[in-house]
């Protein structure tokens, strides 16, 4: 199938099927190094599924996930198993799956602004903090392709913003591709070069500009969500073909 030229991670025509019910239909996706990719779409869209099956996770039932086989991955995950009474503080967090030296582990810290709960315990931290030590963990990896599922899930607005800034800091200093999950809408937009509005199939996409006016968008988050992330996109649009779907079945509430 074909490569798009830089492409460090790509879909086509990625479809899977679970006890007769049709959960991706065909979706056509590319992530290139230096380049933020977001995938937004209401809960139940295959967001998340969407990653494991680019993840090599989950099987497709067809269609291709095209990767290099030696590809430096880092993930945060959506959820992260965390049992209360056993204790685990951040250094081990960060040690769980690798052997890093204790400068990596610092410098890591350091670039997410974590340095102070170096020896905090994993089970009493912020939603924020968690989701930053986990950050640190996928950075540990030295990632060519970073994915962060729901990366500001349990943040506050103010933790949103500062998380965010935080994702566009690592893609400027690493030069990784980052492919984000959210189903939020605002900021999220505005640090993506590429966003992708999935509702199991591929209903729009492009550059945030694009994206927020295109009709599909509006079918799927009602017309007040392209008003509102209005205010939160810059220019950071380029100029790729939006396809839209014309699905019905797209017609529908969607409580954000």
């Amino acid at each position: 199938m074909l490569k798009v030229a830089n492409a460090i991670l790509s879909a086509r025509d990625a479809t899977l099927a679970i006890g007769g019910r049709t959960i991706l239909d065909q979706v056509n996706l590319d992530v290139r190094s230096n380049e933020i990719v977001t995938v937004i779409g209401p809960n139940g869209a295959g967001k998340s599924t969407l990653v494991r099956c680019l993840l090599g996770l989950q099987p497709l039932t067809s269609g291709e996930i095209i990767r290099p086989k030696d590809l430096r991955v880092g993930y945060v995950p959506q959820r992260f198993p965390l049992t209360a009474n056993v204790p685990l503080d951040v250094r081990r967090l960060l040690s769980l799956t690798l052997k890093p030296s204790d400068s990596e582990i610092d410098e890591a810290l350091a670039e997410t602004g974590i340095s102070y709960l170096k020896n905090a315990t994993v089970s009493r931290l912020s939603g924020g903090e968690l989701q930053r030590a986990l950050l640190a963990r996928a950075l540990l990896r030295k990632p060519q392709l970073l994915v962060l599922d729901e990366p500001v899930q349990a943040v506050d607005f103010m933790g949103e913003a500062r998380m965010y800034e935080l994702i566009s800091e690592v893609r400027k200093r690493h030069g990784c591709g980052i492919l984000m999950v959210s189903h939020d809408l605002h900021m999220v937009m505005a640090e993506s070069d590429h966003v992708i509005c999935l509702n199991g199939h591929v209903c729009c996409e492009g550059g945030p500009i694009k994206v927020q006016q295109d009709p599909e968008f509006a079918k799927l988050f009602g017309p007040a969500a392209a008003r509102m992330i209005a205010a939160y996109t810059h220019h950071h649009d380029h100029d790729h073909e939006s396809h839209g779907c014309g699905h019905d079945h797209l017609h529908h509430d969607h409580r954000h």
